[in-house]
C-alpha cells in the first residue's frame, strides 16, 4: 500500500489571506503570527493588509457621515456611480491618514508603555483589529441601501429616523467590536494582560483627543 504524499504547505501569501479571513472567528493565531516581522512575513501578508486598510477606508467614510450629503452637492449631479466613485477615493485617502499616523499614535503608545515592536508591527495591528468595520461594509450598508436607497446620500432624507438610528446603532456595535478587537490584538502580540493592552489604548485615543482639542479650539475661537 502506497503512503500518501504529504500535502503541500500554503504559500506564506495565501496564509496571510486566510488568515485575515479568521481574524473574525480565531483572532489568537492571526495576532500570534503577526509577531513575527521579518521582511519576508511582512511582504507575504502586504496585498492583505493594503485590501483591508482600503475597505476600511471606505466603511471609515460611510460610518462617520462624511457622506450624507453627497447626493446634496451640485457637482455630484444625483450620480450614484459618481458616489461610489467619491466614497472609493475619500475612502482611500482615509484609510492611508488612519493606517500612517493612527498607526504612528499607536507605535508610540505602545512603546510608552513597554512594547518591543515596530512601526510596521503596529501599522499591521491596527489593520487587522479594523476587520471588523470590513464586515460591517459588506453586511450593513448592502442592506440601508435597499432599505434608504439614494436618502442614504443626502441630508433630510428617510434615513433620518428611527430606522436611521438602528443602522448607526448597529454600525456602532461594530465599531466597538473592532476596539476591543485592538485591545486583544494588542495583548496577544505584546503578551500582555487585556488591563495592560487596554491601557495603552486609552492613552492613544486620549493623545489623539487632546491633539484635535489643540487644533481645534483655536480654529473655533476665530
Amino acid at each position: 500500500m502506497n503512503a500518501r504524499a504529504p500535502a503541500a504547505e500554503p504559500s506564506r501569501e495565501k496564509q496571510w489571506w486566510l488568515r485575515t479571513l479568521a481574524v473574525f472567528q480565531a483572532p489568537h493565531g492571526v495576532f500570534a503570527a503577526l509577531r513575527d516581522d521579518s521582511d519576508e512575513e511582512a511582504a507575504a501578508r502586504q496585498e492583505p493588509v493594503l485590501a483591508l486598510v482600503l475597505l476600511e477606508g471606505m466603511a471609515g467614510i460611510l460610518f462617520t457621515g462624511a457622506s450624507r450629503r453627497f447626493l446634496d452637492e451640485p457637482l455630484v449631479d444625483d450620480s450614484l456611480l459618481v458616489v461610489a466613485v467619491l466614497v472609493f477615493l475619500s475612502g482611500a485617502i482615509y484609510a492611508a491618514a488612519v493606517y500612517w499616523f493612527g498607526g504612528a499614535l499607536l507605535h508610540v503608545g505602545l512603546r510608552g508603555a513597554g512594547g518591543q515592536g515596530s512601526f510596521r508591527r503596529a501599522r499591521h495591528v491596527l489593520a487587522y483589529a479594523a476587520a471588523p468595520l470590513v464586515l460591517a461594509l459588506l453586511l450593513v450598508w448592502p442592506v440601508r441601501l435597499a432599505a434608504f436607497g439614494r436618502d442614504s446620500f443626502r441630508v433630510g432624507g428617510s434615513d433620518e429616523g428611527v430606522g436611521g438610528l438602528v443602522f448607526d446603532g448597529i454600525s456602532a456595535g461594530f465599531a466597538a467590536w473592532a476596539l476591543g478587537l485592538l485591545v486583544y490584538g494588542i495583548s496577544v502580540v505584546e503578551r500582555w494582560t487585556l488591563l495592560r493592552a487596554a491601557v495603552s489604548v486609552g492613552l492613544v485615543i486620549l493623545g489623539l483627543l487632546l491633539l484635535t482639542a489643540l487644533l481645534v479650539i483655536p480654529l473655533s475661537a476665530r
